[in-house]
């Protein structure tokens, strides 16, 4: 535990790097927030994408320092090593939602003298984590196999892909003259009584099935 612990804390100390930009990259966000009610709206999502995302960049510290190798001969193995990235990955999700939250519970009761529906912000965040969980449950098992940069190249052609298939099928669907609805008060009712579970249960069994693979792939990697 204790090396799983100075792992953490060594990547910790690397992320200090961003401190400033992160600091701005809030500021940011928050003043969207502040300046439209309507951007406020969108705003959590945002901020914690932002914030979450940030862990992933320790990967390009690592290679660019070739601290794996440096790494390996204190007493500690690779599926140590790829513990403690997952830790600090979901850390950062979780605090990117904690501030998230209070951030729009803030601004409307400050800015917009209102005492917000906590429900409504737990639920767009809730959908936020599930976003990022997914992009970085198949980024990261990437990441160790083919690098930090191929790897980040290899997401972005994956969302792009995935974009340009969901952006067909809706063509096709609207094509043939069919109509796409949503009933929005079914989706949030389904959400409010049986999704925050499932959802919760989807990004667990995400991040497990990736940490697994990423042992299994970094197990194999020659150092």
């Amino acid at each position: 535990m204790n090396g799983i612990k100075g792992l953490i804390v060594k990547d910790l100390l690397n992320l200090s790097h961003y401190k400033f930009s992160l600091l701005i990259i809030i500021v940011v966000f928050i003043g969207l927030g502040v300046s439209s009610k309507s951007s406020l709206t969108f705003m959590p999502i945002m901020l914690m994408t932002a914030i979450g995302m940030i862990g992933l960049s320790t990967f390009s510290y690592d290679e660019m320092s070739k601290a794996d190798k440096y790494l390996l001969t204190f007493p500690t193995d690779k599926k140590e090593m790829v513990k403690a990235k997952y830790i600090l990955i979901i850390g950062m999700i979780i605090i990117g939602a904690i501030v998230s939250i209070i951030a729009t519970y803030g601004i409307n009761y400050i800015v917009y003298s209102e005492i917000p529906d906590i429900e409504p912000i737990l639920t767009m965040v809730l959908g936020g984590v599930f976003g990022i969980s997914l992009v970085e449950a198949i980024q990261i098992p990437s990441v160790y196999k083919w690098g930090a940069e191929k790897g980040r190249i290899q997401m972005f052609v994956l969302i792009i892909l995935i974009g340009a298939l969901i952006g067909g099928l809706v063509f096709l669907i609207t094509s043939a003259g069919l109509s796409i609805q949503f009933d929005t008060n079914q989706i949030l009712g389904f959400i409010k009584n049986f999704g925050t579970y499932i959802l919760i249960a989807v990004i667990l069994l995400m991040y497990f099935l990736s940490y697994k693979l990423s042992c299994k792939i970094y197990m194999k990697k020659e150092i």
